[in-house]
């Protein structure tokens, strides 16, 4: 027996590769919009973007930076091996982005009545890390 293994017989979690160079760039204060254009498969950018146009009122765009980025995301978990559902856990640093901007689309996706949307955003995020809807809440 691995000692990876799941004894409970779920799924094993999807843990996305690093991608430190984002991250380091959005930590030292440059722009997410920078960030983004030089990493656009970033879901953490995507989702810095939709977490700054959602706090200046601009929610449309934040939906559509928060869609990017959830998309993006999961472009990432499939060539990791997610099948559509597991756990994505908050505590793997990579996966923040991720489920960062899964947050951004369900906060945009409410803020501009897709309640159906937001619903499913909603569930997804405490579905796939309760830490992280718990967190991002």
């Amino acid at each position: 027996m691995s000692i990876h293994e799941n004894l409970l017989g779920g799924l094993p979690p999807t843990h996305l590769p690093d991608e430190p160079e984002p991250r380091e760039l959005l930590a030292a204060g440059t722009a997410p919009a920078e960030v983004a254009a030089k990493y656009p498969t970033s879901s953490l950018a995507w989702a810095r973007l939709a977490d700054d146009a959602f706090e200046n009122g601009r929610v449309v765009e934040s939906y559509a930076y928060a869609r990017t980025g959830y998309h993006r995301g999961l472009d990432a978990l499939r060539r990791s091996g997610w099948k559509g559902h597991g756990p994505v856990p908050w505590e793997h640093e990579p996966n923040r982005g991720f489920l960062r901007a899964l947050h951004a689309l369900a906060r945009a996706a409410q803020a501009i009545g897709e309640q159906e949307e937001y619903e499913r955003c909603s569930t997804f995020l405490r579905d796939s890390s309760q830490t992280a809807a718990d967190t991002l809440s």
